[in-house]
């Protein structure tokens, strides 16, 4: 799907939109709170994960929020908010990942850490961006 084909009249209703581009983005954002509230998130990393660092995971964390919020502002937001779809998708990721280092206050055992914020919003800008460059015949199939 494209822009052009979603403002021209999609073969999707407006629920299907929502439903293909939003429920990611606010089930990966439940899965994210999910883990924020677990006293010791580290032990339920998958093995291949562990050893990195924890500023390079909030990385991958927010990167991948980001390339979902991209996704929604883009094709599912409306044609005004889809020029903007890059910047509401870094804004939207890093305003979530504040809300989520206070939740983390909240946390036996946990600490809100200023700079897990900036790499959330670094990885949400990378990811966003990245996603943005991506020849779309490339992913027409997968997340598009």
């Amino acid at each position: 799907m494209d822009v052009e084909r979603i403002e021209r009249g999609s073969s999707l209703s407006r629920a299907q939109l929502l439903a293909w581009y939003w429920v990611p983005v606010i089930a990966y954002a439940v899965l994210i709170f999910f883990v924020s509230s677990l006293s010791h998130p580290e032990e339920t990393l998958p093995g291949f994960l562990e050893g990195l660092s924890d500023k390079f995971l909030h990385m991958l964390e927010y990167g991948l929020l980001g390339i979902l919020f991209y996704r929604a502002f883009r094709y599912a937001a409306g044609p005004s908010l889809a020029r903007y779809a890059l910047v509401l998708a870094v804004l939207a990721a890093t305003v979530y990942g504040c809300t989520d280092e206070i939740h983390q206050a909240f946390v036996p055992e946990r600490e809100m850490e200023w700079w897990d914020l900036f790499a959330d919003g670094a990885g949400a800008t990378v990811g966003a961006w990245i996603w943005q460059k991506m020849p779309r015949t490339l992913f027409d199939h997968l997340l598009i």
